[in-house]
């Protein structure tokens, strides 16, 4: 893809969100794509939306599970970027009609109170930067089309990475703890909707801790001259399937000792 189609991309997708509509499959229109074109479609927007008066407070990181990877054929994670403006309160609402198809994944947070950057970054430089870790809700929405209707081709990871990675929100948990307070991998939650359980996962399926998702995230911004900045927010990635929030939705994330999240879809 050429530059030009870059922006083309992004201003469709930012058209797409203001509007809460989808448009069709940029695999589809696009076959050679590469995941460096999807983050440069990603780059686009953040340029658009810095200029426009928003401000990254974090990042996420999607598809660290094996089950996932699998769907999509892929065997690496993805990233997105976070904004002010996709801050939700823990306990508030999701107003009507915000989203087009709303859906919700539990995950822990990491926040940070130094730099973390390059592209060797190691385990004690995650655990020695980070501030605290939180439970956390992210929302996901789709300005893409989950499958083309005429060919019934699924979207790819490409799709998923220009479209800042499925992000819509985020919801923080009130409890902070230390990150050496816990092992990670046996932190987990119930999540239910409209109180009836929907999922259940642990921490060990975000490629085996989400200590190493961070690594990964850290050592991929490098390689885009990014990097993780002091106060900033990173989701480690989800260990539960997805789930649908149609409105109506009252969502609770119980992570035992670790704490717990709501959100509701008004």
């Amino acid at each position: 893809m050429r530059s030009e189609d870059h922006r083309k991309a992004a201003t469709a997708l930012l058209a797409a969100e203001a509007q809460r509509s989808q448009i069709s499959l940029l695999s589809l229109a696009n076959p050679d794509m590469d995941i460096n074109d999807a983050y440069a479609i990603q780059k686009e927007i953040l340029a658009v939306k810095i200029k426009a008066g928003k401000k990254i407070i974090g990042w996420k990181i999607g598809l660290t599970s094996k089950a996932m990877q699998s769907a999509l054929n892929i065997d690496i994670p993805d990233s997105g970027i976070l904004f002010d403006d996709m801050l939700f309160p823990h306990q508030g609402y999701v107003p009507k009609c915000k989203f087009i198809q709303p859906r919700i994944e539990a995950e822990i947070a990491f926040v940070f109170k130094e730099t973390l950057a390059g592209e060797t970054v190691s385990r004690e430089e995650v655990i020695r930067a980070t501030d605290f870790v939180a439970p956390s809700l992210e929302i996901l929405d789709t300005r893409i089309q989950r499958k083309d209707p005429n060919t019934g081709k699924a979207r790819t990871i490409f799709d998923t990475i220009s479209d800042n990675a499925a992000n819509a929100g985020v919801i923080i948990g009130n409890e902070k703890h230390k990150i050496e307070a816990y092992d990670l991998r046996w932190i987990g939650a119930i999540v239910s909707r409209n109180q009836e359980v929907e999922e259940t996962g642990l921490g060990a399926g975000v490629l085996n801790d989400p200590i190493e998702s961070v690594i990964w995230l850290a050592r991929r911004m490098a390689k885009y001259d990014q990097k993780i900045e002091p106060g900033q927010i990173v989701l480690s990635g989800s260990f539960i399937r997805a789930i649908e929030c149609p409105s109506g939705s009252h969502i609770v994330a119980d992570f035992g000792k670790f704490g717990d999240v709501e959100i509701t879809f008004e």
